[in-house]
């Protein structure tokens, strides 16, 4: 008995870090962050969000409707965070996080900060929670952006949020 018991706790042993190398499968709209830092290297903000991918479908119009809220991104809204008081396109806000929606059109967005954070999507999208709408001027990429891809572009007094998908980008100032 004591052979057969022995014999099954050693399968036990080996089974167990068998099972420990099934990895799940990469999630189909990855997460990411990006960090903007000020001239002294402190951090400026940071973006966490999810990249989408085009994979040859119409995305401004179709996919992403015109005229509507965008958790803009996948899965999650994407959430950014200040980490001191800014200047967001001209407009005074707090820091703190808060969730980016947005509202594309043709010719230009309209971008929200929304005080809801940890939310999935925009199904739950509340405006009384706005804290700041401001509109943005699109721009046509010379490529096409195959990943929604966010980054920030440094300046003298703060950085530039970058948001580009299939051929649209903006650029928004954020000033400290």
């Amino acid at each position: 008995m004591k052979y057969v018991l022995s014999l099954f706790i050693i399968i036990l042993l080996f089974i167990n870090p068998l099972q420990a190398q099934d990895f799940s499968d990469l999630d189909k709209s990855p997460m990411d962050a990006v960090i903007a830092r000020n001239n002294d290297n402190s951090s400026l903000a940071r973006v966490i969000y999810s990249r989408p991918q085009k994979k040859g479908r119409e995305i401004f119009g179709e996919l992403v409707p015109y005229g509507k809220i965008w958790r803009t991104g996948a899965n999650e809204a994407t959430e950014i965070t200040f980490y001191d008081d800014v200047e967001f396109n001209g407009n005074k806000v707090g820091a703190g996080t808060y969730t980016l929606y947005t509202i594309p059109n043709e010719k230009n967005w309209t971008i929200i900060l929304n005080k809801d954070i940890n939310v999935w999507g925009a199904y739950k999208y509340d405006q009384s929670n706005d804290v700041m709408r401001t509109e943005v001027k699109t721009n046509e990429t010379a490529a096409t952006v195959e990943n929604f891809s966010i980054t920030f572009r440094p300046t003298d007094n703060g950085a530039n949020l970058l948001m580009g998908w299939d051929n649209v980008y903006l650029e928004i100032p954020i000033k400290n």
